[in-house]
């Protein structure tokens, strides 16, 4: 009973002083917290640390999707943490090569929250500046991680914010703001050129048979409406204008999963209801699939409780919509430039893509990679790939990559928008590679 009552004190002392910056007490293999990034403003992180020596092995930020998916869940039980869904060990987890830290970013995503609306971020410029204090109090508090190699993985619109977050740490560093051992970022299925995504959607269903003649003309011609409206700079447009081009898909392929072409999406056909904006669509599209009721109710169940230092008025992704709807003016927004200055100042840039995927297809992610500036992408265009044997089918292959300088892309095959859900051996073998473990 003694013990009981120490920990409950314990729980009511943490709850007591959350908004100062708390974390849980370290243990062996996990520790967590909320940094107030700004007034008001609280960003929830997770760590796990490696298995074996951790304090050899690299640690990776992993970065969610949506914007409004949450790392610390959807990244967490159903891509690379320890374990799965079902809370059962799972056999690709990251944290055999690496220690992971979750974010739940930006704020108002997963756990995070806000305590009014208005504090919300509206750009990856707010993004990356949350992300340089939550870092800044990361690396301070665990000087232990402040000389191994730490990279950033990231998913989806995880991609576009890591490379604004990446760069605003080179500068960190450079002032030394920020201690740390930055050693390249990871872009997975990104987001970095939104209108090279939707411009190559018609020929990427056409040539996968999943669109005929007729279909291909209505989904370039709702395309085009995107493209114009990103040359003239109305970018809140441009996000609306995407998902009509969205419909325009679904009409005429019999509703397609966006996330992996050969797999049924279970919310598939999703038309708006009347009255619905939207906004309110796209999350229905972008941020529930990353929020399905059983991962619900296992962070809102059993993990809420595990943690213990969640405030009440807290539900994990009660906000990720409104994150949603306040990035939307910068969601189509472009950063090919951002890749070029990470490139320009000898960041590590790994580019990595899923086979299957349509919402971010891979032929969009060759297009924006070869309108780079970066000097020594002539070299890398006259490259041969290497192909990679699939770990978990011997003799087939899984994916093909080439490199050159500061510079690497990764062709996953047989993977979809998640690829380390799809292709869980195959994206280990990967993180190996970039982290130079393999």
């Amino acid at each position: 009973m003694g013990e009981s009552n120490s920990w409950r004190i314990m729980g009511l002392l943490l709850l007591f002083v959350l908004n100062a910056g708390l974390s849980s007490p370290l243990t062996e293999k996990e520790a967590w917290g909320y940094v107030e990034v700004r007034n008001g403003a609280h960003m929830f992180w997770w760590l796990y640390y490696a298995d074996g020596q951790s304090q050899d092995l690299p640690l990776v930020m992993w970065l969610q999707g949506g914007p409004g998916g949450s790392g610390t869940g959807f990244g967490n039980f159903e891509e690379i943490g320890p374990l799965n869904r079902d809370q059962q060990p799972r056999k690709t987890t990251w944290v055999q090569a690496t220690s992971i830290l979750f974010v739940d970013n930006p704020v108002g995503t997963g756990f995070s929250y806000v305590e009014q609306p208005d504090l919300y971020a509206t750009d990856v410029a707010n993004v990356a500046s949350d992300m340089m204090v939550l870092l800044e109090h990361f690396f301070s508090e665990r000087k232990e991680f402040q000389d191994v190699p730490f990279f950033i993985f990231s998913e989806s619109y995880g991609g576009k914010m890591a490379a604004a977050i990446s760069l605003e740490l080179t500068k960190a560093i450079a002032e030394e703001s920020i201690k740390c051992n930055f050693a390249g970022v990871a872009l997975g299925d990104s987001w970095i050129s939104p209108l090279d995504s939707v411009m190559t959607w018609g020929p990427y269903l056409y040539t996968t048979s999943l669109l005929d003649d007729y279909g291909l003309k209505q989904v370039n011609s709702a395309a085009q409406a995107v493209k114009k409206s990103v040359q003239q700079g109305q970018f809140q447009k441009a996000t609306e204008l995407w998902s009509i081009t969205e419909s325009v898909i679904e009409q005429n392929t019999n509703g397609v999963n966006f996330y992996n072409i050969l797999t049924k999406d279970p919310d598939a056909k999703l038309a708006a209801s009347k009255g619905e904006g939207f906004l309110s669509l796209l999350a229905r599209r972008h941020i529930r699939p990353l929020h399905s009721n059983s991962l619900d109710q296992l962070m809102n169940g059993p993990i809420r409780k595990k943690l213990g230092i969640i405030p009440q008025n807290v539900t994990w992704g009660g906000q990720a919509e409104e994150v949603f709807g306040n990035m939307a003016g910068d969601f189509m927004r472009p950063v090919i430039d951002v890749v070029d200055q990470l490139l320009a100042a000898g960041v590590n840039v790994t580019v990595y893509n899923g086979q299957l995927d349509l919402i971010v297809d891979t032929m969009g992610q060759e297009h924006w990679v070869k309108k780079l500036k970066w000097t020594g992408l002539p070299t890398f265009n006259n490259l041969r790939w290497t192909a990679l044997d699939d770990p978990a089918s011997q003799g087939e292959t899984g994916a093909f990559y080439k490199s050159h300088k500061n510079f690497a892309f990764y062709w996953m095959l047989k993977a979809g928008h998640m690829i380390p859900s799809d292709q869980g051996p195959m994206a280990f073998q990967m993180l190996k590679m970039i982290t130079r473990q393999a």
